[in-house]
């Protein structure tokens, strides 16, 4: 087995279609065979659901989640609890041994607080003790993006950059899975690879924005702390993720 191990953010509307899911997973399972396996999961959509039911508004600022204290509890409950259980139950269909945790567990992350979004940290690697025994008895940790600070307030972390953070923590490889192929140029067409400086010119030019800058920014810190390139790529084909693996091209190869 490898031993550098496998760190796979998942997000958007795949947590919410099973069978795509399932196909992920099923991947996942192969995958582990070769590398120790790590799972982040956002859900951004489900927490959107479950605070319309609570009769609270969603905000958004430069593509992350506004998250007031008061509701935290129900952020987390959607994330930490529902989102996670769910991942874990589905990821147990595959033999996967997952484990659902959050970013506090075993003090894996420590968080610098982001006040103007609320109640948001932002996710650094701190501690892998509790990290690597699981990857080295064979399960699969699977993180929601929540932690707490160092009152026990309940933090609410974007997804990408807590992966970029496990990542660090475990010295991995990191790939980001959205909706979209990869990152995108003006024309809509996937860009293959990308460097810091002609990442910061589309941005400066707003074809890169909002939660794909995010992203963006998650893989460019990981690959400069890293010195490894970073994927970004579309889940909707999971065989590309054993492509990659084999070294073939797959979405956005982010190089520092």
């Amino acid at each position: 087995m490898n031993k550098t191990p496998l760190v796979l953010k998942m997000g958007g509307r795949l947590l919410q279609d099973d069978a795509a899911l399932d196909a992920l997973l099923a991947v996942c399972a192969e995958l582990k065979q070769q590398y120790p396996l790590v799972l982040v999961h956002g859900g951004g959509d489900q927490v959107d659901q479950w605070l319309a039911k609570f009769g609270f508004h969603t905000e958004k600022l430069d593509g992350q989640r506004v998250s007031p204290a008061e509701q935290m509890p129900v952020i987390a409950g959607a994330l930490a609890g529902a989102v996670n259980a769910h991942m874990v139950a589905r990821a147990s269909l595959q033999a996967l041994k997952p484990v659902g945790l959050t970013l506090s567990a075993g003090n894996s992350c420590r968080f610098e607080l982001n006040t103007k979004l609320g109640s948001v940290g932002v996710a650094k690697p701190q501690d892998g003790t509790l990290l690597n025994g699981l990857l080295q008895d064979g399960f699969t940790p699977v993180f929601c993006s929540i932690g707490h600070g160092e009152t026990a307030q309940l933090l609410n972390v974007n997804a990408d950059l807590a992966a970029a953070a496990i990542c660090q923590l475990v010295q991995g490889q990191l790939v980001l899975l959205t909706d979209v192929p990869g990152i995108l140029d003006g024309a809509g067409k996937l860009i293959n690879e990308l460097n810091s400086a002609q990442a910061a010119e589309l941005v400066q030019q707003g074809v890169i924005k909002g939660g794909m800058k995010v992203k963006l920014d998650a893989a460019l810190d990981t690959a400069q702390a890293l010195r490894r390139s970073i994927t970004v790529a579309g889940w909707q084909h999971p065989q590309d993720l054993l492509n990659l693996m084999r070294q073939q091209a797959v979405g956005t190869r982010i190089v520092c």
